[in-house]
């Protein structure tokens, strides 16, 4: 967060407002007294920002640009979605501006450490696990799912992702 931050110029108030988290929050998030955010929409938004900072430094955005970033990701619902090519948010892809034979699909890796990170940005693996077995007799396929990518290996979640995918 302190990279984000810095990169993007924040302060420590502005970056929580970005990413839709009261300041005490985020100094509780970044002090180490809290380890993990419960709001899946903060958790997206801050992803987000990660990608804009990627941008920065690779594209050199200038601080228009940089504004109207933020006022996007501010203002997002915080869905986990992937329209545009990995790397890049919906932003900077005006809708039919690349057919979807040349926007590449992100490897099996990169979708199973997202999904990875949204489940434990809820849960630990003690809680996914004991969530996993309250409902393994009624929904078997959604406990393996629960197991594969909350408190699974990656490699095995890979696997998993790749036999269903």
């Amino acid at each position: 967060m302190r990279r984000i931050g810095g990169t993007l110029g924040l302060t420590q108030a502005r970056l929580a407002e970005a990413i839709g988290l009261s300041a005490p929050m985020l100094s509780q998030l970044m002090s180490g007294q809290r380890v993990k955010i419960g709001n899946p929409a903060v958790v997206s938004r801050l992803h987000s920002l990660d990608l804009l900072v990627t941008r920065v430094t690779e594209e050199g955005l200038e601080e228009p640009q940089i504004a109207v970033e933020l006022a996007g990701i501010r203002s997002s619902t915080g869905a986990f979605t992937r329209s545009a090519p990995a790397g890049h948010t919906p932003a900077d892809a005006p809708a039919n501006s690349m057919p979807a034979a040349n926007n590449p699909r992100p490897d099996a890796r990169t979708v199973v450490r997202e999904i990875q990170d949204l489940f434990r940005s809820v849960a630990s693996a003690d809680e996914i696990q004991r969530a996993a077995d309250q409902i393994v007799a009624q929904s078997p396929g959604l406990a393996e799912l629960l197991l594969a990518y909350g408190a699974g290996r990656t490699d095995d979640a890979v696997a998993h992702y790749e036999r269903h995918h």
